[in-house]
């Protein structure tokens, strides 16, 4: 059985973030990378909206910083994951994939969302290259090109929204015959002459020798009157929302009815007292990385404070 006053779980940029803090703080933190080190962002290919980069910065690299810099403060970065978590009592044990168990005074949780996506095969071959989960991320490169969004929910609207103000035309591609978004949200979108909305429309898969150049779309699916056709494009948004990766949490955390992580008062403890979340995790709203790299401060922060609260 291993000890440490400080568990942080993830290593996207709120969890990068929170290991420097908690570095700095010298609570020795450990910290479990998980599968994906770097989360989200290393899938994506050029980030431009993050401070201090200003000619932008690859994703991948971008991470790699955050990581020298908490290694700079001696963190214990570890590969693998937490696969087991029992906060029924302090102090909380958690087991990592080699069956390696941790007690830990305090847990900074910042495992992520991932983007839900169509399923399709095509998603994965053009992803960087016109496939995107994060129109504020990218949206930028599609200046006066034309794009997709995927969705009819709030999200959806949003991103198309956003889009049209960046791009020459955008498509919204409904499976419904309706948007499920608030009314301002629809009107919003009904009265943008550059949004053109595709309802009981599906997406089939995408083509481009050099990225995405067009998607199959089928309307009315499975039905008498079916059309396939193809509309060309140059970026293809996928605003179906995110998953919270929380299933480890489920029965000690409480959670929202997305999954994501509920915080009470206004730091970033969770109901477990000594339990604190970080990141897009705990944020279905705005799943940036710099906000994400503010809320891993934070629980740093507060995880030091409980600390010294408890002596430890």
């Amino acid at each position: 059985m291993e000890y440490t006053k400080c568990l942080i779980i993830g290593s996207g940029p709120a969890g990068y973030t929170a290991a420097i803090y908690a570095g700095r703080a010298n609570l020795q933190p450990i910290e479990y990378c998980g599968m994906q080190m770097g989360g989200q962002l290393t899938q994506t290919t050029i980030v431009e909206n993050f401070p201090g980069y200003p000619q932008g910065v690859d994703g991948n690299q971008m991470m790699m910083d955050f990581r020298e810099q908490a290694q700079r403060f001696e963190v214990d970065l570890r590969d693998g994951e937490i696969v087991k978590a029992d906060l029924s009592k302090k102090p909380y044990i958690l087991t990592d994939d080699r069956g390696v168990e941790i007690e830990a005074e305090s847990v900074i949780i910042a495992t992520g969302a991932i983007a839900k996506y169509l399923g399709l095969d095509d998603e994965q071959k053009y992803m960087g290259q016109g496939v995107s989960a994060c129109a504020t991320c990218d949206g930028f490169f599609y200046r006066k090109k034309v794009v997709a969004v995927v969705g009819g929910g709030d999200t959806a609207c949003e991103e198309a929204t956003y889009l049209a103000g960046l791009c020459s035309k955008v498509y919204m591609i409904v499976r419904k015959p309706f948007l499920r978004a608030a009314e301002v949200m629809k009107k919003r979108v009904v009265d943008n002459e550059k949004i053109e909305i595709l309802y009981e429309t599906n997406t089939l898969g995408l083509f481009g020798d050099n990225g995405v150049e067009g998607a199959h779309v089928v309307f009315r699916q499975g039905l008498a009157d079916e059309k396939k056709y193809d509309i060309a494009i140059d970026g293809f948004f996928l605003a179906i929302g995110h998953k919270p990766q929380t299933e480890l949490f489920k029965d000690y955390i409480n959670l929202d009815e997305q999954g994501f992580i509920k915080l009470e008062g206004k730091n970033q403890m969770t109901n477990k007292e000594g339990v604190f979340a970080a990141g897009d995790v705990c944020d279905p709203h705005y799943q940036q990385a710099i906000v994400a790299a503010g809320t891993g401060a934070s629980a740093a922060l507060d995880a030091q404070e409980y600390l010294n609260e408890i002596g430890k």
